[in-house]
């Protein structure tokens, strides 16, 4: 099932996104939707390597929250620059998590 989101953007704006959409061959809500799943992908994953970074949490869950594999987020870390203590306790809870 899905759901209609509606919202108001300036005409400019309205005006790029069928610009863009119809250079892709798409129509808006097509663009627009695959706009908001890479927003959200995003947003889900900034905010599972911040609580990475602060050691709330390990890489492994990290990863899970965002539905990726471990090693997936590792990239993500790496292609980030994210810089967090990783240690023997880190890597034990991780291992049992696994």
């Amino acid at each position: 099932m899905s759901t209609t989101i509606t919202t108001r953007i300036d005409d400019e704006y309205a005006k790029k996104i069928d610009e863009l959409a119809s250079r892709k061959g798409v129509d808006r809500s097509a663009l627009l939707r695959s706009f908001l799943l890479f927003s959200l992908n995003e947003h889900t994953i900034r905010e599972a390597l911040e609580k990475y970074q602060d050691g709330k949490t390990t890489l492994w869950e990290a990863a899970g929250e965002c539905n990726l594999s471990l090693w997936e987020m590792v990239h993500e870390v790496r292609k980030r620059h994210i810089h967090a203590s990783y240690g023997i306790k880190e890597l034990e809870k991780d291992l049992r998590n696994s």
